[in-house]
């Protein structure tokens, strides 16, 4: 049990493991309210169960929102049916391995942030403005990361639109494929039992796209979440003990160089990675390669 409690901990507490951090954070509420519900509905006091469960959910009325801001950020972490969680969390890390290992860690959290935001808005603007949903805006609550998984996968598709992955019984299948396939898929919905999340699903793989193309041209729209995440992060890093700083002549004038006055990767580096491209292949280059490749491509 304790080997099993500090692996747990080492996910939380590792650096650069904000696609594993984010799983578990689904992973922990949804046990939370599963336990909660069994216990609570056994003890004859299921009514508190669903009082705390609707402080999770994102509520399209604006009244109701204006009483609970957080469910435009809870909403998105929460889940009750196994299977919902489940298919969520294994597309997220699917695409979310791809947008981690080319863009980064911390990108990643803001795509999948920005994109539970924006699917959430994209719900109650379209509930409150579209005739069809005016009954339905009272009693309606939404929950699950859908909206935010949905930003990861176009995202991924957006940067990668090529990359294949191989489906059982399809073969290898390119991703811009995939991510087509489920768009259009929740517009057809729309009208549907799960109109909402269906909605969310579509405003959150357009900031996906956004957010790439953004992206592209050198404007980071994740800028602005960066000091919340950073705080986040914070709260689960202990605090370094106090070490010996070394430091080593070779290695400083290194760094020196690899990196040009803007902040870019130089010439010199970035050609390097091209002839690697060259002899071995796109995906015989690292992380970090990728990573300066991609960001070379930003500069104007």
């Amino acid at each position: 049990m304790s080997g099993f409690l500090d692996e747990f901990k080492n996910a939380f507490t590792k650096r650069n493991n904000g696609l594993v951090q984010i799983i578990l954070v689904n992973v922990i509420v949804f046990l939370t309210l599963l336990v909660s519900k069994i216990v609570l509905t056994l003890s004859g006091l299921s009514v508190y169960y669903t009082e705390v469960f609707n402080q999770l959910q994102l509520p399209a009325s604006l009244p109701e929102l204006a009483q609970k801001p957080w469910t435009l950020i809870t909403y998105f972490f929460t889940h009750e049916n196994i299977f919902h969680i489940l298919f969520n969390m294994l597309f997220l890390y699917w695409f979310g391995k791809l947008v981690d290992e080319y863009l980064g860690n911390r990108r990643l959290i803001n795509l999948y942030m920005l994109g539970g935001i924006l699917g959430g808005v994209a719900y109650i603007v379209i509930y409150n403005l579209v005739p069809y949903f005016h009954e339905a805006v009272a009693n309606s609550l939404m929950m699950g990361a859908s909206g935010a998984a949905f930003a990861v996968v176009v995202g991924a598709a957006t940067l990668l639109p090529n990359y294949t992955f191989h489906l059982l019984f399809l073969g290898p299948v390119r991703i811009k494929y995939i991510a087509l396939f489920y768009v259009i898929s929740s517009f057809a919905q729309t009208t549907g039992s799960n109109a909402g999340g269906n909605i969310a699903h579509l405003g959150g793989a357009l900031l996906g796209f956004i957010f790439i193309k953004q992206l592209q041209r050198g404007t980071d729209l994740g800028k602005p979440l960066d000091g919340l995440t950073g705080f986040v992060r914070r709260l689960f890093t202990p605090k370094p003990r106090p070490s010996m700083k070394v430091t080593y002549r070779s290695q400083s004038k290194t760094s020196l160089t690899s990196m040009t006055s803007d902040g870019f990767p130089d010439d010199d580096e970035i050609d390097a990675i091209l002839d690697k491209i060259s002899k071995s292949g796109y995906e015989s280059l690292t992380r970090e390669e990728k990573q300066k490749l991609f960001r070379a491509s930003q500069r104007n």
